[in-house]
C-alpha cells in the first residue's frame, strides 16, 4: 500500500489529465477513490484501466455477496433458530428467513451505498473498524482474560458499543454536517471509538459485577477450564462434543 500510495502521488499527482480543468493540485477527477484507477490508466492506458476496473468490480461483488450471506445466516441460524425459536425451527423456516434477510440486508446496503456515495473509502473502512472495536472487542477480550465476565454483561456491553458507535457516527461531522446539512456537528470527532469503546468496557464490567444470578456464578466458575483450553488446546475436543 505504501508503494501504491507513493506511486500514485508521483505519477497521478503530476499529470494534469487527471485533474479538473487540467490544474495540477486541483480537484482530482472521480475523487480520492479513483486514484488507483487513474494510476492504472497512466501506466497502461485504457487496456490496463479496463482490466483493473473489471478486477475491482468482481472483487466488490464477491465481498458484498459474502457479507450479505454471512449476515443472513447469522440472522436465520443464530437469532431466529437459536434465540427466538430456541432450537425448534425447521430447516424450511430457516431457509425462508435466510431469503427474507438477504433481501432486507441487500436493500439496506444499496440505500447506504447511495447515501454514502462520494465518501472516501478509507474513511468508511475506518468507521467499520471503529464500530467493530466498540461492539465486538470489549466482550471478546474480557471473555478471554477476565473471570468475572457474564453472558448478560457481554450482551449489554456489545449492545452499548454498537448503539453508541453508530449513534456517534450519525452525530459526527461526516453525517450530521456533510450529509444532513446541519451547520455544526453534535459530536466533534470523525471516529466514535474513542468514546464508544471505553463505554462498552464500562457497561460490560458493571453489568457483570451486578449480575448475581445462578447462571452468572456457573459461567464464572467455568472460566479456568475455558482459559486452559484457550491457551493450550487441552480438552478442546471434549468441549466441542458438547
Amino acid at each position: 500500500m505504501c508503494v501504491i500510495g507513493l506511486a500514485s502521488v508521483a505519477i497521478v499527482g503530476n499529470d494534469p489529465q487527471f485533474f479538473d480543468g487540467g490544474n495540477v493540485g486541483g480537484k482530482l477527477l472521480g475523487g480520492a477513490n479513483m486514484i488507483t484507477m487513474n494510476m492504472a490508466k497512466a501506466l497502461g492506458g485504457d487496456v490496463f484501466f479496463g482490466f483493473l476496473a473489471a478486477v475491482a468490480f468482481a472483487t466488490i461483488l464477491a465481498v458484498v455477496s459474502g457479507l450479505v450471506l454471512a449476515g443472513a445466516s447469522a440472522i436465520s441460524h443464530d437469532l431466529y433458530a437459536n434465540v427466538l425459536r430456541r432450537g425448534t425451527a425447521s430447516e424450511a423456516s430457516q431457509l425462508r428467513v435466510t431469503k427474507q434477510a438477504t433481501i432486507v440486508i441487500g436493500a439496506i446496503a444499496i440505500m447506504l451505498g447511495l447515501l454514502f456515495r462520494g465518501q472516501n473509502l478509507a474513511f468508511l473502512i475506518a468507521l467499520v473498524f471503529s464500530v467493530a472495536a466498540s461492539a465486538n472487542f470489549p466482550p471478546l477480550i474480557l471473555s478471554m482474560y477476565w473471570r468475572g465476565l457474564t453472558s448478560r454483561g457481554a450482551v449489554w456491553g456489545g449492545l452499548t458499543g454498537l448503539m453508541s458507535s453508530v449513534g456517534l457516527v450519525i452525530l459526527s461531522p461526516a453525517i450530521w454536517k456533510s450529509m444532513l446539512g446541519h451547520p455544526q456537528a453534535i459530536f466533534p470527532y470523525e471516529y466514535p471509538a474513542v468514546i464508544s469503546m471505553p463505554l462498552a468496557f464500562l457497561v460490560t464490567w458493571l453489568v457483570s459485577r451486578l449480575d448475581r444470578s445462578a447462571r452468572a456464578e456457573s459461567e464464572q466458575g467455568r472460566f479456568d477450564d475455558q482459559f486452559v483450553r484457550a491457551q493450550t488446546g487441552f480438552g478442546a475436543a471434549q468441549a466441542t462434543d458438547h
